[in-house]
């Protein structure tokens, strides 16, 4: 499967592609450690309550209905950016958003992004300091991934063995709580801490995915 077939893959298919796989941005590289995958608005493919697509093609979230590879930047709650990589068909909205990351070059870059923080495991630890660590804004929303001259792109290399992916719910949300579309490498030390969002009633994971 090409690159750009892999992206156009259900959003959980696509979380477990994107885990392990690389963002380039500038100077700075991260090791993508840990994602949750995010779906469609009730006539989409995957209906997903916990999603920003969920309510339609609004102004903010219009990009997730593809092309599949762009990337989506929003700010959560006025404080800070979230990355996320766009995929499913076009028309069918999906995305994974980018939540914690090991920064492989550049470190000299992100240190001065993230003043304070000595810790190199802390510096794209989180989603909103993921895109402090690799400098994202909203000025790069909509940003082709998979451009080979992009000044962000994601780089896919090998498979990450399912042996080696941890499953569990996702982070900080109210509902589709339940939904084990959370994803992350636990021999990581990036991997961000699990808090739990609201216990709304959720809905239940699906058993399969339409293709």
């Amino acid at each position: 499967m090409d690159f750009c077939a892999s992206l156009s893959a259900d959003p959980v298919s696509v979380a477990r592609r994107v885990l392990g796989a690389r963002l380039l941005c500038g100077d700075v590289v991260a090791r993508i450690v840990e994602v949750e995958a995010y779906g469609s608005d009730p006539a989409g493919l995957w209906p997903d309550p916990a999603a920003h697509a969920y309510p339609g093609p609004t102004p903010r979230a219009k990009i997730m209905f593809g092309p599949a590879g762009r990337l989506y930047v929003y700010r959560s709650m006025g404080l800070h950016y979230c990355a996320n990589v766009v995929c499913g068909p076009d028309g069918s909205a999906g995305a994974v958003l980018l939540r914690a990351g090991e920064i492989e070059s550049g470190e000299a870059v992100v240190a001065a992004r993230r003043p304070g923080i000595l810790d190199a495991d802390r510096w794209a630890k989180g989603p909103g300091n993921f895109c402090k660590a690799l400098g994202l804004t909203l000025e790069d929303n909509g940003r082709d991934l998979v451009d080979v001259e992009s000044p962000v792109r994601l780089v896919l290399g090998a498979p990450v063995p399912e042996a080696r992916i941890a499953v569990g719910p996702r982070v900080g949300i109210s509902k589709a709580v339940e939904r084990p579309w959370r994803f992350w490498l636990p021999e990581s030390h990036a991997v961000s801490a699990f808090r739990q969002g609201g216990r709304k009633k959720g809905v239940a994971p699906f058993e399969k995915i339409a293709p």
